[in-house]
């Protein structure tokens, strides 16, 4: 019956309950794809951490950029 409907509360729906662990899921995966392709090319050119670091500032940046374009920015 459509008088059984549950009032939304002010200020949009509610959100759904995996977002957060989706937005943790980019996060971490960004960081561990990135930091191990990182670590691979440290491995392969010999160069002490660097592309590491860079690869961990790379999927950093790719996880929250995906987070904002999935769930887009809070309101």
């Amino acid at each position: 019956m459509t008088g059984d409907q549950t009032p939304q509360p002010p200020g949009g729906p509610a959100p759904e309950a995996g977002e957060g662990w989706t937005a943790l899921a980019y996060l971490i995966g960004g960081l561990a794809v990135w930091g191990f392709i990182g670590w691979l090319v440290d491995q392969w050119l010999e160069t002490d951490g660097l592309a590491t670091g860079i690869g961990f500032l790379l999927g950093g940046a790719g996880g929250v950029y995906l987070v904002i374009r999935r769930l887009g920015t809070p309101s």
